[in-house]
């Protein structure tokens, strides 16, 4: 269950004691299977999988849940193909011109056969809060899938005041910096990739993967006035991620060091092994949004007006 990518959202420390009732609510608001003539329904599954009844997997202070929607399949091209079929068929045998609104009637004829035979497809994004901390870490790098999921906890809890980050610290000029200087805080260290590029709107970018970052030809591109966007690094010998500069983290793994902990000892279940994966991933992200808090700026919001 090891997250690959991190979107992340703060919340305050009021915001937290309201998530006591967590679970009850998250149940009101259960993914339920679409409807015949729905084209999607929203809703909450177990960590464990679909058909599991628990919501919500707890490990101490951190509590992890799923988002998750399912669609039906139906593409425009299938509808708009049946569409010019039954159309044509109209001109054909009564030889008139069709207008706007029987056009419409048709398609939705056409929705309306075509839905309750269409396949359906889950998607879901997981996420986990960390209580004492304030932290909402979710598995995704998309900044819109990221809101819908925020947007679905808020539905079910009626109230969830999370904000994105907002560094005080620009993380493009601090990522910028270190690696012109070659000296990053204590404990990161450089990757093998980034993304380099002019901050004029129309300028030039760089990509570089698989690559010594300390040469000279980096630098060379450093000095011409490119900044850095993405920039792969290592955090105390653990965790390898990208990090960008809107403080989205991609390519999240947790290092040999980190598996080996969990050791070769056999659990019991599916259950028991998700939760030390969890407990470990946690303790391990925990010290990382920590030094990120410290790096860039990122205070918990608070409850004061």
């Amino acid at each position: 269950m090891w997250f690959r990518n991190l979107t992340l959202f703060r919340f305050s420390e009021g915001v937290a004691k309201s998530l006591k009732s967590l679970d009850a609510k998250l149940d009101a608001q259960r993914l339920r299977p679409c409807g015949p003539l729905e084209l999607a329904t929203h809703g909450f599954i177990s960590p464990y999988g679909r058909t599991e009844e628990t919501l919500v997997h707890r490990v101490g202070d951190y509590a992890l849940l799923t988002m998750a929607s399912e669609d039906r399949l139906l593409p425009n091209s299938v509808v708009n193909e049946e569409l010019a079929a039954r159309l044509q068929k109209i001109v054909e045998k009564e030889g008139r011109k069709i207008g706007s609104k029987e056009r419409k009637r048709l398609k939705d004829e056409i929705l309306t056969d075509l839905l309750p035979r269409a396949f359906t497809q889950l998607s879901r994004t997981c996420g986990y809060l960390a209580v004492k901390s304030g932290w909402f870490a979710l598995d995704t790098a998309s900044r819109k899938n990221a809101e819908a999921a925020v947007s679905q906890l808020r539905e079910a809890l009626g109230s969830f005041p999370a904000v994105p980050m907002a560094a005080e610290e620009s993380p493009r000029a601090l990522m910028t910096d270190w690696l012109i200087r070659g000296k990053l805080p204590e404990g990161l260290g450089l990757g093998d990739e980034c993304e380099l590029r002019d901050p004029a709107e129309t300028g030039a970018s760089v990509r570089c993967r698989r690559q010594d970052l300390e040469t000279d030809e980096v630098r060379e591109h450093l000095k011409s006035g490119k900044q850095v966007f993405q920039l792969g690094l290592v955090f105390e010998d653990r965790i390898s991620f990208t990090l960008g500069e809107d403080l989205t983290v991609r390519k999240l793994r947790f290092l040999d060091q980190v598996q080996d902990e969990l050791g070769e000892t056999e659990r019991d279940s599916a259950i028991a092994e998700l939760d030390a994966q969890f407990a470990l991933m946690t303790l391990e992200l925990e010290r990382l949004l920590a030094k990120f808090e410290g790096w860039f700026g990122l205070p918990r919001p608070n409850d004061k007006k």
